[in-house]
């Protein structure tokens, strides 16, 4: 294959076999190393939105885990043991991820609090505007909030 004879706009999976064909071969020279870079800072910014998705789906069943005692169910158990499972394999893939879902907390509580007032008909009142779990909390295999 040519150098470059694929492009990024036209043919993305063909410019991403023909950019590590290149780079295995030693050509650096040849590579798109503007796309390159945006491909690689792209990976970084997903990974960080799937932590944040799967916090959001965390902190939301913690707070319905909480405020809603008699909905507790296998079921919301296993999809709290589920994101935590995930988002452990997400930190332990990327552990510089670590602090951003700690200082995300606040952030990831206000979408999670939005969402389950929505989903349970319950009043704003009922649940804390400041999120009452410590990122320890939220993160432990261990840890299903009480009243």
């Amino acid at each position: 294959m040519p150098r470059n004879s694929v492009n990024y706009e036209e043919d993305f999976y063909g410019w991403t076999v023909e950019q590590s064909r290149l780079l295995r071969s030693g050509e650096l020279s040849a590579i798109d190393v503007a796309n390159i870079a945006d491909e690689i800072e792209s990976i970084g910014r997903s990974d960080r939105r799937e932590l944040k998705s799967r916090l959001v789906v965390l902190v939301m069943h913690l707070l319905k885990w909480r405020h809603q005692p008699g909905g507790r169910s296998r079921r919301w158990s296993a999809t709290i043991d589920e994101q935590r499972l995930q988002i452990e394999g997400i930190l332990g893939e990327s552990p510089s991820l670590r602090p951003s879902g700690a200082a995300m907390l606040a952030e990831v509580h206000a979408i999670a609090r939005a969402r389950t007032i929505a989903e349970t008909g319950l009043a704003d009142e009922v649940f804390p505007e400041v999120c009452p779990y410590t990122a320890e909390e939220v993160l432990s295999r261990t840890f299903l909030p009480e009243r």
